[in-house]
């Protein structure tokens, strides 16, 4: 189907079956369909349309704002299941879901538009007026982005109550991900030395039985272990700075979380200074609050546009010492500005022996969409391109400051 075909059916939804057919089950064009039909089915169900094969609900359509929002639709895909349609009532869960959604399918604009129909033109607004309905919503990953992209509208009561939220979540998530990036930071094992520290991550099994062989059970054939062995690490001090520069358009939201839960961990680490950098269209250094993830979440402003030069150049004013710098940029490469502007500044910080990581992904899944043209020419300037979890982004730190 032609790419104006496909907006006719955006435009006109369910209506549109009859002429052009469905589109294929599960494809990104149904989703794409389902996530406008949830909201602007309320358009026509309001006013009494019946539905195409007659039982009365509405449908996406042009009447409903779907022209602004289907028109502009094209985006990358994700995954959605059991949103129903149109209807009075929605519950908090499906809202969290569809607006998960909605981010995935569509084009920053067209998202932009879609969210403010839904809290001002149909008012789906429980998410940002209701604390005691956000109270019993499961904490979750899903839940803090949509909380971090709503965040904006919510009235004081309902914004502390999210705030206690994304605490609790980012607690969880900060568990997880600090022993692993505490191992990696750590230092080597030294397989020649054993250590009296009991570190589950540094045991010796092969020392281990050996040391208590003597004590081996012939009759239970069974090894008694009456001591246990654990291998030292080598110390490690690493003077490096650490610049996390963070696009914050909408589409990175989990990298801007484990971004700011990454510059939280490796804050409290010794010999270590974190700048913390986010940016769109213009910048903020929020690096005196590295060492809080939660607060830094609270001052991200998800979306915009996206001036990645700019925020590179702000980083390069940074530097004090380039042989002792490591610069990870976090973005989807997707430049709004004149392409030469940032190639040129990210040649610059290469020729000064900076070390430079560009991720276009750093969550836990490292599964990015980002503009690979881009994302190649700076990798031909001298900047490392990946997609990274937490942990290989501290082991990659390892390597490049070993």
């Amino acid at each position: 189907m032609s790419a104006e075909l496909e907006r006719w059916r955006l435009v006109l939804g369910r209506y549109a079956k009859g002429q052009l057919g469905e589109a294929p089950a599960g494809s990104e064009q149904a989703r794409m369909e389902a996530a406008l039909d949830y909201l602007y089915g309320r358009e026509y169900g309001g006013r009494g349309v019946r539905e195409p094969g007659g039982n009365g609900q509405g449908a996406g359509g042009p009447g409903a704002g779907g022209g602004g929002a289907g028109g502009g639709a094209g985006g990358a895909g994700g995954g959605m299941s059991g949103l129903g349609s149109g209807g009075s009532g929605p519950s908090a869960p499906a809202l969290v879901t569809w607006l998960s959604e909605v981010r995935e399918l569509f084009p920053r604009e067209t998202v932009e538009i879609v969210e403010r129909h839904a809290l001002d033109r149909y008012g789906l607004t429980e998410l940002v007026t209701d604390p005691e309905l956000l109270e019993r919503l499961e904490p979750d990953i899903g839940l803090l982005k949509t909380l971090l992209a709503l965040k904006g509208h919510m009235g004081e009561e309902t914004l502390a109550v999210a705030r206690r939220i994304i605490q609790q979540v980012i607690d969880e998530l900060r568990r997880r991900l600090e022993m692993e990036v505490r191992a990696a930071m750590a230092g080597r094992l030294n397989q020649h030395r054993h250590s009296p520290l009991a570190i589950a991550a540094n045991f010796d099994p092969r020392g281990t039985i050996r040391r208590n062989l003597r004590n081996y059970d012939p009759e239970g054939q069974r090894l008694v272990l009456a001591e246990v062995l654990f291998f030292q690490r080598n110390a490690r001090r690493l003077p490096w700075d650490i610049i996390v520069c963070v696009d914050q358009s909408g589409s990175m939201v989990g990298s801007v979380i484990h971004s700011a839960v990454m510059a939280g961990i490796l804050s409290g680490l010794p010999a270590f200074r974190i700048r913390l950098v986010v940016f769109d269209t213009s910048v903020v250094d929020l690096s005196e609050h590295a060492d809080d993830p939660v607060d830094i979440l609270m001052r991200v402003q998800l979306g915009g546009g996206t001036d990645i030069a700019q925020a590179v150049r702000y980083c390069a004013q940074l530097v004090e010492n380039p042989l002792r710098t490591v610069l990870v940029l976090v973005t989807d490469f997707c430049e709004g500005g004149p392409p030469s502007n940032l190639i040129r500044a990210v040649r610059e910080l290469a020729a000064a022996r900076v070390k430079l990581l560009g991720l276009a992904a750093l969550d836990g899944e490292a599964a990015p969409a980002y503009d690979k043209v881009m994302a190649g020419q700076l990798a031909d300037e001298g900047m490392e391109i990946a997609a990274l979890t937490p942990g290989q982004l501290a082991s990659w730190l390892v390597e490049v400051t070993g």
